[in-house]
């Protein structure tokens, strides 16, 4: 028996996954997706409709059954409150385009019959402050496991799943590189939130956590989805993403990168290459990428961003 025989996957590939998308139908326009799409990212809507819908389409046959199975516990409990959020874990590296795939997820899932309200949450929010990660010692470590406020974001999962009116997410802001005081993101019970962010898959195993908790955020999740690549594709994403940010969003004074915007761009490089091998490197590897295998569903890309396999886990 070789390693295949017990993978507990089953994988397909782009054509075959296409297939899957039935009579699903495209609602999505080309001036839709150029709102959608990140920053150097070439997705086409060949690519909406060949990935995005099947995985759309799977999603509101989970969701539906996931309705169903709620209510027959409430019947059997002789319970008669409403349903409580379907939660979409989405985890993978920085630059691999968890947000682009959020935000797709996001427009094709609401236009599913009923329109249902789907809500994105970063778990950037729930970084530490920059003036904690200082005093911790750990601000080089921002997005390592250790560098978030767990707790807090294991009670936010907790209170939207125990079906609480209102809940609010802290929120963080790209600009400022730190937590945003006083801003809050609210939540009113929607029908999904998609849950984006490096670690959501991580469980006590090498989190760095010295008092690692016994609930884990993925214990919160109805599906999950690992957007994976290769990592030297993901770094020359990188590499590329911070030289457009090097012309445009580090030029604002607010920025927190404000200085890299004076720099050449042999320097850019030369700093985003450092950046990646110091940080965005070692965390994909020895946090990230161990986790991708907890996943629902694995979507594989190549060196232009396009989807080239999808693993389904069928155990």
């Amino acid at each position: 028996m070789n390693r295949n025989d017990i993978s507990p996957f089953i994988t397909f590939t782009r054509q075959e996954w296409t297939k899957l998308r039935d009579n699903t139908p495209l609602t999505l326009t080309e001036n839709d997706l150029d709102t959608l799409k990140g920053i150097n990212e070439n997705l086409s809507i060949k690519e909406v409709e060949e990935v995005y819908l099947p995985l759309s389409r799977l999603l509101n046959l989970y969701l539906n059954a996931s309705k169903r199975l709620y209510e027959a516990r409430n019947t059997f409990l002789g319970n008669s409150d409403g349903g409580v959020p379907y939660i979409i874990g989405l985890a993978g590296s920085v630059a691999v385009g968890k947000s682009t795939t959020a935000r797709i997820l996001q427009a094709l899932l609401r236009r599913w019959p009923g329109t249902p309200e789907v809500d994105i949450v970063a778990t950037d929010g729930f970084l530490y402050p920059n003036s904690v990660l200082k005093e911790k010692g750990i601000m080089d470590r921002k997005g390592f496991p250790e560098s978030y406020n767990i707790r807090d974001l294991l009670k936010f999962l907790f209170d939207v799943k125990s079906g609480k009116e209102e809940v609010k997410a802290p929120v963080y802001s790209h600009l400022i590189y730190d937590i945003v005081k006083g801003e809050e993101q609210i939540l009113k019970r929607p029908n999904i939130i998609i849950l984006e962010g490096l670690n959501v898959l991580q469980t006590s195993k090498g989190t760095g956590y010295r008092d690692a908790p016994e609930l884990f955020v993925s214990d919160f999740f109805d599906f999950s989805i690992y957007v994976d690549a290769k990592e030297e594709d993901i770094m020359q994403w990188y590499l590329d993403r911070f030289l457009v940010l090097k012309e445009t969003a580090f030029k604002d004074n607010r920025s927190f990168f404000h200085k890299y915007s004076y720099f050449s761009k042999d320097e850019a490089l030369e700093t985003a290459t450092r950046i990646w091998n110091s940080i965005n490197g070692p965390n994909l590897k020895n946090n990230i990428n161990p986790t991708k295998y907890h996943a629902h569903l694995i979507m594989e890309k190549g060196p232009s961003h396009e989807v080239k396999r999808i693993s389904l886990r069928k155990i």
